[in-house]
C-alpha cells in the first residue's frame, strides 16, 4: 500500500470517527508478514497521519456525532443540573488563593504553626472557601478536583473542634479506597502531631483483630473504607459510633460509583443525626445529589473551578503506534527519560502485573500497583515508589486520583483511559504544587476515536511526542524475549493461587517471580517460597 493510499485511510478513519473503519485499519496497519520496506513505508505513513490529525477539520457528521458521545457520557456518569438546595460560596475569584493566610480564615495558632511545618504556606482555593464556613458550624459540600487540597479543608475544622471540645470517637472520614484512607490518616496525624491526636485506619485486606484492638482504644478520629467499617460495626464488641461528631465523605463521587451505597445508609442509621458532616467530590452526579438530601442539613457548596483543565506546566504528548509495538515504544521512552520518575497506567491489573514483570526482566526497576494485590504489598509498593527505590509504578486507576505522590516526573497512558475524565486525573499525579512534569498517551490504531475525545475535553490539539523509529525496532528482539518470560511468570503466579494461602511477604509479586527472571538474564533460577506468592 503506497503512502498516499495509509493517508486517504486513515484520515478517513480521524475524520468520520466510525469504529468499525478503525478496526479494518487496524488489521493493514499490523500484518503478519512484515517486511522491512512495509514497516519503512508504514512509518512515513503514520508521521503524515500524524500530521494530519493536526490539521483536519471535523466534518458536520463528527460534530453531531461527538456531541452526542459527550452528552452520552454526561448521562452516563449521572451529571446534573445546577439546581441545588443549598447556599452557593463558589470561588470565582482567582486573587482569593494569594491574598488569604491560614490566621485569616480563622484557625487558630497552633493550628497555623502545623500547616507551616508541612509547607503550606496560604490556602488553596477549596480551603479558602470551604474552612471558614466549617468553622461557623455549618454542613459543606466541596466540589474540587484531586489534588486541590480537600483534606486540609476539613482535617482543619476538625482538628480545631477536638482542641475546643476534645472527645474519643470524634469523627468519621470515609473513603473510596484504601490508599487515599493511609493518605488521609497521615495528613491527620501529621497536623495534629502536637495536640496528640490518635487515628485509627479500618481498611479491608488487613487482620480484623489488630484493627479491633485500635478501636478499643478509643482513637479521636476514624477513617475508614465503608465495607470493612460495616464489618466492625456489625462484628466488634463493644465497638459504635453513637457519640460521632463529625462525619466527612472524601471522594463521594467514588464511593458512590463503586456500589458503596448500601454501606453509606447502613452507616448513616447508626450515627448520631444532630452531627456536622462535610462531603467533598470531583463532581455533582445525581448519586451523590441524593446523598446530600439524606445526609446533610442546610450545607453550603463551596466549589473551585470545576471546569476539566490540566495545569500550566505539564507538557502533554501523544505518540500514534502500532498496537502490538507498545512495549518496544514503552521501552524505548524509559531508556530515552532514564533517570525520571515514571507512573504508567494500564486498563486492567493483569496488564499492570504483566508489563511491570516485562520491565524488571529488561533490568528496569518497575513494581506493580493494582486491586489484585494484598493490601500489604499495595502499601509496600507505594512506599518503595515514594522513597525512590522504585523509579517506575505500574498502576490501574486505583492510583489515578486521591493519592499525593511526590516528584512523579512523567506519568504515561500505556491505555488509553475510556472515560476522558480519568485522563484528567491520571495526568494530575505529575506537576503537582507548582512543579513541572510531562504526560505521554498511546494511542493505538484503536484508539482515535477516544483520543480526540479527550482532545474534545481539554481544548487542546496536543503535538506528538520524538521519536526514532528505527531504534525502537532494534529492541523488537529483546522485548519480545522479555514478553515471553513475563507470561511464564503469570501463570506461575495463577497457579500459586489455587494453593492454600502462605503469609504475605514484603516483596510484590514481581519481586517473588525472581527464578524466571534469573533465566532471562542468563542464570539459574532461584527457588520460589512456598506459599510466597498469592497474586491478588
Amino acid at each position: 500500500m503506497s503512502d498516499r493510499s495509509w493517508i486517504d485511510y486513515y484520515t478517513e478513519i480521524c475524520g468520520q470517527l466510525h469504529p468499525s473503519t478503525a478496526l479494518d485499519g487496524a488489521i493493514l496497519l499490523t500484518p503478519n508478514n512484515d517486511t522491512r520496506e512495509d514497516h519503512r513505508r508504514r512509518g512515513r505513513a503514520k508521521r503524515l497521519v500524524s500530521d494530519a490529525l493536526a490539521q483536519c477539520k471535523p466534518t458536520e457528521n463528527t460534530l453531531s456525532r461527538r456531541k452526542m458521545a459527550q452528552e452520552k457520557e454526561v448521562s452516563g456518569n449521572g451529571a446534573v443540573g445546577t439546581e441545588e438546595s443549598f447556599e452557593d460560596f463558589s470561588g470565582n475569584e482567582t486573587e482569593k488563593e494569594s491574598q488569604k493566610s491560614f490566621k485569616d480564615l480563622g484557625v487558630t495558632e497552633v493550628l497555623c504553626e502545623a500547616c507551616e511545618q508541612l509547607g503550606w504556606k496560604n490556602p488553596t482555593k477549596i480551603q479558602v472557601e470551604a474552612i471558614p464556613v466549617a468553622l461557623e458550624g455549618r454542613d459543606v459540600i466541596g466540589l474540587a478536583e484531586t489534588g486541590s487540597g480537600k483534606t486540609g479543608a476539613f482535617a482543619l475544622p476538625i482538628l480545631q473542634s477536638l482542641l475546643s471540645s476534645p472527645q474519643r470517637l470524634h469523627s468519621l472520614i470515609l473513603t473510596p479506597t484504601r490508599e487515599l484512607a493511609f493518605q488521609v490518616a497521615e495528613q491527620f496525624e501529621a497536623l495534629g502531631s502536637s495536640i496528640g491526636v490518635k487515628c485509627a485506619v479500618i481498611v479491608g485486606g488487613i487482620d480484623m483483630m489488630s484493627q479491633s484492638l485500635a478501636l478499643a482504644k478509643k482513637p479521636h478520629v476514624v477513617i475508614a473504607t465503608p465495607g470493612r467499617l460495616i464489618d466492625h460495626l456489625e462484628n466488634t464488641k463493644g465497638f459504635c459510633l453513637r457519640a460521632l461528631k463529625f462525619l466527612v465523605m472524601d471522594e463521594a463521587d467514588r464511593i458512590l460509583n463503586m456500589d458503596f451505597e448500601t454501606e453509606v445508609d447502613k452507616i448513616l442509621k447508626v450515627i448520631p443525626r444532630d452531627r456536622r458532616t462535610f462531603l467533598f467530590s470531583a463532581t455533582m452526579t445525581k448519586k451523590v445529589q441524593k446523598l446530600q438530601r439524606a445526609a446533610l442539613k442546610d450545607p453550603v457548596k463551596c466549589a473551585v473551578s470545576t471546569k476539566y483543565t490540566t495545569v500550566e506546566k505539564l507538557q502533554q504528548y501523544y505518540i500514534f503506534i502500532p498496537s502490538k509495538y507498545k512495549d518496544c515504544y514503552l521501552v524505548s521512552i524509559l531508556n530515552e527519560l532514564a533517570g525520571n520518575s515514571f507512573m504508567i497506567f494500564c486498563s486492567t491489573c493483569n496488564n499492570a502485573q504483566r508489563v511491570a514483570l516485562m520491565l524488571r526482566n529488561l533490568g528496569i526497576t518497575a513494581i506493580p500497583l493494582h486491586g489484585q494485590m494484598s493490601q500489604n504489598k499495595r502499601l509496600g509498593a507505594l512506599n518503595k515508589f515514594k522513597s525512590k527505590s522504585r523509579s517506575v509504578l505500574l498502576a490501574t486507576d486505583v492510583a489515578s486520583r486521591g493519592l499525593d505522590i511526590p516528584h512523579v516526573d512523567c506519568v504515561i497512558n500505556y491505555d488509553i483511559p475510556t472515560h476522558s475524565k480519568d485522563y484528567i486525573h491520571r495526568v494530575g499525579r505529575t506537576a503537582r504544587a507548582g512543579r513541572s512534569g510531562k504526560s505521554i498517551t498511546f494511542v493505538t490504531q484503536y484508539d482515535v476515536e477516544l483520543f480526540q475525545r479527550i482532545e474534545s475535553l481539554i481544548g487542546k490539539k496536543l503535538p506528538a511526542f520524538p521519536t526514532q523509529e528505527e531504534e525502537v525496532m532494534m529492541l523488537v528482539e529483546r522485548v519480545s524475549e522479555a514478553q515471553r518470560f513475563a507470561r511464564m511468570e503469570l501463570r506461575e503466579q495463577g497457579e500459586q493461587r489455587k494453593r492454600p494461602r502462605g503469609a504475605d511477604g514484603d516483596l510484590d509479586d514481581t519481586e517473588q517471580s525472581s527464578g524466571v527472571r534469573k533465566k532471562v538474564k542468563g542464570g539459574k533460577g532461584g527457588e520460589r517460597k512456598k506459599g510466597a506468592v498469592r497474586g491478588r
